[in-house]
């Protein structure tokens, strides 16, 4: 199985390991058919692991890899990836103003965003989490992208170890669509299709991100340091806020650390 992974192409590879991705959002919506009760400190525990995992992967994962491979370019190592980030960080910026969504813990009349005003909560929790999985789709696609451009510091173990750190912070992410619509009434059935369905962008990121890199090259540094721009905003702005909105500040903070540690140990140890 590994061997038949192996010899696929890599935008087909990027398919699968947002699949997984995907995946591990279900997973993380299923806890509502295990669970009576909405526990809030749990889901602020799991989102501050995420923002760790998304952190640490941010640098692992694809600045320090951007860094690398800039340093053969013509120009300065930090210009792409310094230009990257910004581009990437702008870009969920915009997304963020634009597409309607709803911080798990906030009322509806919080929600952020245009012409939101006769949304569900339902639907604008899902576009909140739909929000944190493009970068992380176009971040496992542009690392598998990678191996197809033929890029030195690329490897097929990178980027399956990113997928694996993108799928674990993935878990928390369902969790935090499915236990919200669970805590207001709506059957486990359709919180959980809700939690799930809010992954399935993550596919599309990581074949559009594997496309792009994939035969050109020279935009790698580029986009990889933008994957780590956008997913660095949607932490910042969305992560660990909303870990933290309802008091459990220490318990968020400490789980984030914990997070950032386990990713950074995958990645170094074994990438």
């Amino acid at each position: 199985m590994i061997d038949f992974f192996l010899s696929l192409d890599p935008v087909i590879q990027a398919g699968i390991a947002t699949m997984f991705t995907w995946g591990m959002t279900a997973l993380g919506a299923a806890v509502v058919f295990a669970t009576k009760e909405f526990n809030q400190k749990l889901m602020d525990s799991m989102l501050g692991f995420a923002g760790g995992v998304m952190i640490a992967a941010s640098f692992w994962s694809l600045l320090s890899p951007a860094l690398e491979m800039a340093e053969a370019g013509p120009t300065p190592a930090w210009v792409p990836a310094a230009v990257g980030f910004a581009l990437g960080g702008i870009f969920l910026w915009g997304i963020d103003k634009v597409i309607p969504h709803l911080h798990p813990t906030s009322p509806v009349e919080d929600a952020e965003g245009i012409r939101h005003d006769k949304k569900k909560r339902s639907t604008l929790l899902v576009f909140a989490i739909t929000l944190h999985n493009i970068p992380e789709g176009l971040a496992v696609g542009v690392a598998f992208g990678a191996l197809a451009a033929d890029s030195t510091t690329a490897s097929i173990t990178g980027a399956v170890i990113l997928a694996i750190g993108m799928g674990i912070q993935n878990v928390p992410e369902g969790l935090a669509v499915a236990m919200p619509l669970r805590r207001d009434g709506m059957t486990r059935r359709r919180s959980f299709m809700y939690g799930q369905f809010s992954g399935m962008i993550e596919l599309f990121a990581g074949v559009i991100g594997a496309l792009a890199v994939a035969y050109i090259d020279p935009i790698l540094p580029y986009a990889l340091s933008f994957a780590a721009g956008a997913m660095i905003f949607v932490v910042t702005e969305e992560v660990i806020p909303g870990s933290q909105e309802e008091g459990n500040k220490d318990l968020a903070s400490m789980s984030l650390m914990i997070g950032f540690t386990v990713m950074m140990i995958l990645d170094v140890a074994l990438g």
